[in-house]
């Protein structure tokens, strides 16, 4: 049976990347190794046994918090109907969804009518179905020193880069050599400025033009909702 280990559950608003604006069931799994040092989802790190709880103790918490709790496709298709859920977008984050084998649960959704987007930092294989939408956020130079996959990148729907400073844009670059050479579509190139900092905006903004890349604003921080 395929259980995921799951952070939290909420239906929102997607604030980022190609689908800003769509509503989304956002499906926040537990753990991730890479450590970015500006990630505003720490309580999602580790994953500690004693900190398994029941569904309705995660779901009525209005907080950040390290518990979590267990749930098969199946049972989360049972949550969205007892939450009254509409959205028929899913989002599968993190922590690091990709730490899992995704592949149950993208089809399991996708045959109920959702469509499915990962957002993953390209430092695990992605396994999931082939009809996923996937967002790479390549995590250079992390903590946790793990390396961005060139096979990360070569599923990628979008790249989504968070950038505060021009070594971050130099780091892209880098990262953007595993794609030379190769036949299939290239993924559409978002710039992220950390934070929405003035300067590193400046910095998204010119570079975007220059290169005939797209801006991605976090529009949620701005609407003030999850």
């Amino acid at each position: 049976m395929n259980t995921y280990k799951i952070n939290e559950v909420f239906e929102s608003l997607q604030g980022e990347g190609a689908h800003t604006g769509v509503p989304s069931i956002f499906i926040r799994l537990q753990g991730c190794p890479v450590g970015c040092p500006w990630c505003d989802t720490k309580h999602t790190w580790a994953v500690n046994e004693d900190l398994k709880v029941d569904v309705t103790d995660v779901m009525a918490q209005n907080e950040d918090t390290e518990q979590w709790f267990a749930h098969t496709p199946e049972q989360l298709l049972a949550l969205f109907k007892t939450h009254g859920y509409t959205a028929n977008n899913i989002i599968l984050t993190g922590g690091e969804p990709c730490m899992y084998d995704l592949t149950a649960l993208s089809t399991v959704l996708l045959e109920n009518g959702y469509s499915v987007q990962v957002e993953t930092s390209g430092t695990y294989e992605i396994l999931t179905h082939k009809d996923t939408w996937i967002t790479v956020s390549p995590k250079v130079n992390m903590p946790g020193k793990r390396d961005v996959l060139k096979s990360a990148l070569l599923r990628a729907n979008e790249i989504k880069h968070p950038v505060a400073m021009q070594k971050h844009i130099e780091e892209l670059d880098e990262v953007l050599l595993l794609l030379e050479g190769t036949e299939t579509p290239k993924p559409l190139i978002y710039l992220q400025p950390i934070s929405m900092q003035k300067r590193a905006t400046e910095l998204c903004i010119k570079t975007c033009i220059a290169r005939n890349w797209r801006l991605s604003l976090q529009t949620h921080k701005f609407l003030g909702i999850e």
